[in-house]
């Protein structure tokens, strides 16, 4: 079935030699045992490549927030900002163009991205940037209006086995985590993936996609757990299944059935991380990743785990450089699965 090909955690992919890990153009890995220069010197930047409301934005305004509280930033400051587009293909050109060998640019990235350079064919993609680390992974979550029809999983994938083009599905970027839980979600059921795939409407945030969900616009959203939870507890909208092994809250108090629970052999987690530009010194890339080091082991970003309900998953320099590479080769996998790629 389905299920070992989707799980992210995979083990063989924590296992990837580093000497193995593509590096920037340009870089050479810090040397063993070298130490860091004093950083940051001056404002730090970091991006969210898409709009305000989702993951990226979330996770880059939880690091600016934690980065402050936890005194880590050398006494200087770190501000946010949005860079919409293109499942965040449009900010990673921008970040592998415009600011090379500059280490106060810091970019949020994720499984959305590696999907996103996928479907939209970019010239640029991670293996471009500087490494730094994985952060948090995330279950999905499918929901739909309080006054849908559908109040099972099972009830939906049905419809749209029978008629695949009866749904119009909402979600984030074209190609990213959203979409491909779409895809696999209707292979599982017997639909024809490639079909429903089409019936899907890309947002550049969460905001957008829970916009559309309550206009009208579309009847299924799909989206990270924690961005649909203020709308599941407020019982605007209901939660039919959630994308880890498990069930488990996702806004209610109760636990959400997962897909797996609900008869179809799929799992699939969210992961978010971060990177820098090309062209760091050694010295440089090592600051960095101590910087997001420290962040990672700080009671305040700990504080932020849970707040969000995010699962630790991280990995840093080296180890987060294999971690990439082996997803961008599985996921262009996938989405060619899907009719995707």
């Amino acid at each position: 079935m389905l299920r070992r090909s989707l799980v992210v955690a995979l083990p063989a992919a924590l296992l990837l030699a580093a000497g193995c890990a593509n590096q920037s153009v340009g870089d050479s890995p810090a040397p063993a045992g070298s130490s860091a220069i004093a950083y940051p010197t001056k404002t730090l930047q970091i991006m969210a490549p898409a709009g305000a409301g989702g993951g990226w934005d979330t996770t880059a305004r939880s690091m600016q927030k934690t980065l402050q509280e936890a005194k880590l930033l050398n006494g200087q400051s770190a501000e946010v900002r949005n860079v919409t587009g293109a499942g965040g293909t449009i900010g990673l050109a921008e970040l592998v163009t415009s600011h090379q060998k500059d280490a106060h640019q810091l970019m949020v990235t994720g499984l959305v991205m590696v999907g996103g350079v996928v479907t939209n064919k970019s010239p640029v993609d991670l293996g471009k940037t500087t490494p730094v680390a994985t952060l948090t992974a995330e279950s999905e979550v499918v929901v739909v209006r309080s006054d849908s029809k559908y109040t099972t999983l099972k009830q939906l994938v049905d419809d749209v086995k029978a008629n695949p083009t009866s749904v119009k599905w909402g979600g984030g970027s074209a190609g990213g985590t959203d979409h491909i839980l779409v895809g696999l979600l209707a292979k599982a059921g017997g639909a024809d993936a490639k079909v429903v795939a089409k019936q899907y409407v890309a947002y550049s945030g969460g905001g957008e996609t829970k916009a559309a969900l309550l206009s009208g616009d579309v009847s299924v959203a799909v989206s990270s757990t924690s961005e649909f939870a203020d709308l599941v507890k407020a019982g605007t909208v209901r939660a039919l299944a959630v994308s880890s092994a498990k069930g488990e809250d996702a806004g209610a108090g109760t636990p959400a059935p997962s897909i797996k629970e609900s008869g179809y052999d799929l799992e699939l987690m969210n992961w978010r991380g971060v990177v820098a530009p090309p062209g760091l010194s050694a010295g440089e890339r090592a600051a960095v990743i101590k910087l997001v080091d420290d962040l990672h082991a700080s009671s305040q970003w700990k504080a932020e785990l849970t707040a969000k309900k995010w699962q630790d998953f991280y990995k840093s320099g080296d180890d987060a450089a294999a971690f990439f590479q082996s997803e961008s080769t599985r996921i262009k996998t996938v989405l060619t699965e899907i009719g995707l790629g």
